[in-house]
Formats: structure tokens, sequence, C-alpha cells
């Protein structure tokens, strides 16, 4: 447990060489790699969606594979194919890019619903089936995908089952003036993600995931996370609220939030401030709602503020 914040330290300063000014989304992104979780980015064109991603896995020294997303994009072009081997007389299984450490999936709702449903499989149960042969991805295994919140001509918005594997949704947003002078100094010369080395081990992840687990969470605070989720599920605004499987990402979130802080029991703050990540994504707001220009953020900001929280001798 003691490893957890010296390994998200590192990870920081490593991917800070080359992203500027996000830690905290850097933070975010370790925190679904502890939970063994996924991540969809939403955002502008040229905010480094992508080079977090490869910054990230450079850092931790595994492979890293990049799928571009188009309407014309297969299911076997994700997981693989079986192809006749004139030499050896049988198929042959060629992996496809799932079978990496990290994916990064661009535009992912540039893709057909066929295709985007190929990653359902390896993002739930982290194996792929082809020809009725199932096989197990690799671990650590993190799908960050992208999509672009401006342009909708030609897309294909996810499903909420497609949606509820993500464990969080993420924005970067623009940097400071600040910050983005700093971007230029560091571009100065040749770009520092040719320069990036790894300073961790990354094969450790599935051990310190298992180590999150052992994060002492209170009664009072499992209830509280569960009082959240069901005033999603009766808000007059939602039409949907959050799933099981949010409560559960929620609850796991927490612990490694608390981890790499050094502690070995969960906040409310831990719970609060990942709430607006985990949550809305999961949620589907009414028509008539929208049209009054309520969305699932503000929604879920509402809720969190409105829940009561009953610490039972718990420190907030």
């Amino acid at each position: 447990m003691q490893d957890i914040p010296r390994f998200v330290q590192e990870i920081t300063s490593n991917v800070e060489k080359v992203i500027v000014g996000k830690s905290d989304v850097i933070e975010t992104l370790v925190i679904a790699l502890l939970c063994e979780g996924h991540v969809l980015m939403e955002d502008v064109p040229g905010v480094g969606k992508t080079m977090l991603a490869r910054a990230l896995a450079l850092t931790l020294g595994v492979e890293f594979r990049r799928l571009q997303c188009t309407p014309d994009l297969l299911p076997s072009d994700i997981t693989g194919v079986s192809v006749f081997n004139q030499e050896t007389r049988h198929f042959q299984f060629i992996p496809g890019p799932a079978f990496t450490h990290v994916l990064l999936a661009d535009e992912i709702n540039r893709a057909t619903p066929r295709a985007q449903a190929a990653l359902l499989e390896c993002m739930g149960e982290r194996q792929v089936t082809v020809d009725g042969v199932t096989r197990a991805l690799p671990r650590p295994f993190l799908v960050m995908a992208t999509q672009n919140p401006i342009e909708y001509e030609g897309t294909f918005p996810l499903p909420e089952a497609q949606l509820d594997r993500f464990l969080f949704k993420i924005n970067l947003g623009y940097v400071s003036a600040e910050q983005e002078s700093a971007m230029l100094v560091n571009l100065g010369g040749r770009h520092p993600i040719e320069a990036l080395e790894r300073t961790i081990d990354g094969m450790t992840l599935p051990q310190l995931a298992e180590a999150v687990w052992t994060v002492h969470v209170d009664d009072s605070l499992r209830n509280y996370i569960v009082t959240l989720i069901q005033a999603t599920r009766q808000h007059p605004d939602l039409a949907l609220g959050a799933s099981p499987r949010g409560t559960l990402g929620l609850y796991r979130a927490a612990q490694a939030r608390a981890a790499i802080r050094g502690r070995n029991y969960v906040l409310p703050d831990d719970i609060q401030a990942l709430a607006p990540l985990v949550l809305p994504h999961r949620c589907i707001v009414r028509p008539e709602s929208l049209l009054r220009g309520r969305t699932a953020e503000a929604i879920i900001a509402e809720v969190i503020e409105k829940t009561a929280l009953d610490l039972g001798g718990v420190e907030k």
C-alpha cells in the first residue's frame, strides 16, 4: 500500500514532461489503472488526448496501440482474425490491436455500432472470443477512448451499454496562458515524447490493484454511495439513473483515491470528488429536461449537494 503514492508521483512527474498542467487528469487515469477500469475522454481536437495516452504507456513501459475508428472499421480489425496458413494447413489466429496494455480508441463514435460492440467484451471481461475460442487479454489493460463533442456529422453515439463500460468520462480542457507558454518552451527542440523513458514497471499494476481492495470503507460511507446512486434513479429529471456497475465503480475509485493519498481508509471527500466523473455518463436526462437546459453533470452536482451524509463517527 505504501508503494502506491510513490508510484503515482513518479507517473505524474514523468507524464507532465509532455502534458503540462494536467496533474488532476493524470491522477484520474492512474485511479482508473488501479481500478482496472477504462476512460472516455471527450474534448475538442488538439488538447493532447492522444499524446497523454502515449506518454502514460511510455512511462509505464507497457505496450501501446492506437486504433483509429472510422465507419469502415470491422470487429475483426479490433479483436483479430483467423487466417489459413498454407504451410501448416491450419488456421492461425492473428491478434488485433485489443491485445495490448494501453489501447487508444481514437474518435470511437466514428465507428459503427457493430465495431463499437467488439470492445464490449474486451472492456467488460478482458477477453475476446473469435471463432468460438476465448482468449484472455494481457494485464494491465486500459482502454482510453476519445470523442469530439463538437462534430457529430457521420458519427454513431455510444449506446448506454458501451458508456457504462467506462469507469470515468473526463475532459482535458484548455491550459492557462502560463502553461501554454511553458508548452512552447518544451517544444523548442525535439518533442519531449521522443525523450520520455520508463520510470515505473507497469507490470506491477495488477498487484497494486489488488492492494486497493484492502482500503477500508466505513459502513456509513458505503451507505452514502448507495444513497447517491438511488437518488439518481429517483430524480425527476433523469429517465435512467446510474447502474450497479456505477455503484461498484464509485466504491472502487474512492478506495484508489484514498490509496494514492497514502490513506488506508476512504473519506467522504473521495466519494464527492469522483462522483462527477463516474456518474453523469451513466444517466439519461429526460427530453423535456434537456429542453430546459438541464445536463447530467448539473443534476449529479445537485444530487451530491442535497444527499445527506450521515458520517456515523467518520471524520470528514
